[in-house]
């Protein structure tokens, strides 16, 4: 459209050399406007043979992974083994802005293909290389799937219910947290490029990405020398608390962190049930004594000093016992709508379902439908919004449609 706004990256084209663990961050790039081209090997990247798949139909085009991280993105086949599709590639690079890649340390060098090859070919390139362990170091050629990534920056430790062994988070966090680093530091060297007319590489470690999602980890060791581990709802504190955590609703879950600074006190809490009538015995002592000071300093204490706490467990215990009554005799809308009406920091456990049919993401359009060769998708919409220069998903491309259209133009 003539009117259309220019997108944030418009200009900018960036070669793709991704497979699984960086193609979250190139489709970041292609969704703000730059020109990714995506390398398949002939015959397709294998993700497209990942399940699940659209209606559950097997088929290169219809894997529902790699169409939602592929949007925006043109795509070319070469392979890279063979020398001549190589030259191929190194005709490119003049006009090619950025190289993103997530092959073994040392693979690309070994084919001429590396950070010091391509700046003879352009020499303000940017070449991100997003690995398990990073460039040097004891583990670099290390192999590191997801779960390995996961496992070794310490998220699994903090997984799970302390009788539990350590869990494996759903989804790929691993891969989808190098790449968004990534994105991060490749759109930060690129306005160095701006600045300063200098390329550089961007260098991103699969476990050093992750380091950050500890939890409260480090800080507990700092306040009380103790290292975290695994405590399913409790979190960081040494006792179950009522109000924290999650509660059962008559059609769900809920997740409630009242108390905590920015909501509204239990006290609060405790007028509601009083209001329903369900508050029983809490208005009596020693319960409404607890309640009272259920606020972010007794819990800060808890952490410092858990033996001190652990004399209000029967009190905290019987004061939960009754909340969860009164969250399983409502619905979860219900306790979300009227506990936000009295500023109550409760929250949905939203299921798939709930996401898809929630009234705030539709009021907000969030969700974008694409059309691509295995019908109109429902997709995720954009994880931030640019007012001058908007983010625009585009249909993913099929294994090699713009080969010629890339290579002759």
């Amino acid at each position: 459209m003539a009117d259309q706004s220019p997108s944030a990256l418009e200009g900018v084209r960036v070669l793709d050399l991704t497979g699984e663990m960086g193609a979250y961050c190139t489709k970041l790039l292609a969704d703000l406007g730059a020109d990714v081209i995506k390398i398949e090997p002939p015959g397709g990247d294998p993700a497209r043979n990942m399940a699940p798949f659209v209606g559950d139909e097997p088929g290169p085009d219809r894997s529902l992974n790699f169409l939602y991280q592929n949007t925006s993105k043109r795509s070319i086949t070469l392979d890279l083994e063979d020398a001549a599709d190589r030259e191929k590639l190194r005709k490119l690079m003049p006009t090619v802005d950025i190289v993103v890649e997530d092959f073994a340390p040392g693979y690309l060098d070994s084919l001429d293909l590396g950070y010091e090859a391509l700046r003879k070919l352009r020499e303000d390139i940017i070449v991100t290389s997003i690995t398990g362990f990073g460039s040097t170091g004891p583990h670099k050629d290390y192999l590191a799937p997801d779960i390995i990534g996961v496992a070794m920056a310490g998220i699994m430790w903090l997984a799970g219910d302390p009788e539990d062994p350590p869990n494996l988070p759903f989804g790929n966090q691993g891969y989808f947290s190098a790449s968004a680093q990534a994105a991060a530091g490749t759109t930060m060297a690129l306005y160095h490029r701006d600045v300063t007319g200098e390329g550089q590489q961007v260098e991103v470690s699969m476990q050093e990405a992750l380091l950050i999602a500890q939890e409260t980890a480090m800080q507990i060791y700092d306040m009380t020398k103790s290292v975290r581990g695994r405590a399913g709802a409790r979190g960081s504190l040494p006792i179950s608390i009522p109000g924290f955590g999650p509660y059962e609703a008559s059609d769900g879950w809920i997740w409630g962190y009242v108390g905590a600074p920015g909501g509204a006190p239990w006290s609060d809490l405790l007028q509601w049930m009083v209001d329903d009538g369900k508050a029983e015995d809490l208005q009596e002592s020693p319960y409404k004594d607890v309640t009272d000071q259920l606020n972010i300093r007794f819990l800060t204490s808890l952490v410092v000093e858990p033996e001190e706490g652990k004399k209000h467990i029967p009190t905290l215990a019987h004061i939960n016992e009754v909340f969860t009554r009164f969250c399983a005799a409502k619905g979860k809308w219900d306790l979300y709508e009227e506990g936000q009406s009295r500023r109550l920091l409760i929250g949905i456990v939203s299921t798939p379902e709930d996401l898809a049919k929630n009234p705030q993401l539709k009021a907000r359009e969030y969700y974008d439908s694409i059309e691509s060769s295995a019908g109109t998708i429902r997709y995720p919409g954009a994880p931030y919004r640019l007012s001058e220069t908007p983010w625009r998903a585009t249909r993913p491309p099929q294994a090699g449609e713009h080969t010629s259209e890339v290579l002759e133009g």
